[in-house]
């Protein structure tokens, strides 16, 4: 029988864990789950980390505020359960919780957050988690069919955008510095200056 967890030190971090196991723990350390891995989150995002979230929501939030669809800002659970399988807690092994995503398809959401892949996912990198956005959640977002992808480098000013093919398969757009605008809500353009300013 599982039971609440209240230190991460309790857990094995080579173990495989699933939704049903995170909904037990009750640390104060924030993770995501990942094929069934954990990954720590950073403490707290640096305070330009947080001035850039905060300006790409309100200009996303306001772009969709009279339209079906709606954005998210961390910590907002998505788990994205893996092809085929049948979707109960257990069976699900990844849970993300992406500084920005935006959902289109209002019957992903929940009173937990959502259940499958958004349309546009938004992670911001830092010093602790540039790697595991790069690498990790590339190819995660990428096979669990998240339309658009963008990864924002504070370090030089720059949105990295990677949009699904009908093959499944993300291709890189140009490195965007001045104003990007998404592939998929073509209206949606950012102005990358005020952004980064």
């Amino acid at each position: 029988m599982n039971s609440i967890v209240t230190d991460i030190n309790e857990l094995d971090l080579n173990r495989t864990y699933t939704y049903a196991d995170y909904l037990l723990w009750h640390f104060k350390e924030r993770v995501e789950l990942i094929k069934g891995k954990i990954f720590k989150m950073s403490p707290a995002p640096s305070t330009r980390h947080q001035q850039i979230a905060g300006k790409l929501y309100l200009k996303i939030g306001n772009f969709f505020e009279n339209h079906y669809c709606q954005a998210f800002f961390a910590p907002f659970d998505v788990r994205l359960p893996r092809k085929g399988q049948s979707v109960t807690d257990q069976k699900i092994y990844t849970v993300v919780q992406p500084d920005l995503c935006v959902i289109c398809d209002e019957s992903k959401l929940d009173d937990r957050g959502c259940l499958g892949a958004p349309d546009l996912m938004v992670e911001i990198l830092s010093a602790g988690n540039s790697q595991k956005e790069k690498d990790n959640k590339f190819d995660l977002y990428q096979e669990s069919g998240v339309r658009e992808y963008w990864l924002v480098e504070p370090a030089d000013n720059t949105l990295y955008a990677y949009v699904l093919n009908e093959n499944g398969v993300y291709i890189g757009l140009k490195p965007a510095t001045e104003k990007f605008r998404s592939t998929i809500f073509p209206d949606l353009e950012i102005d990358l200056g005020k952004i980064f300013n």
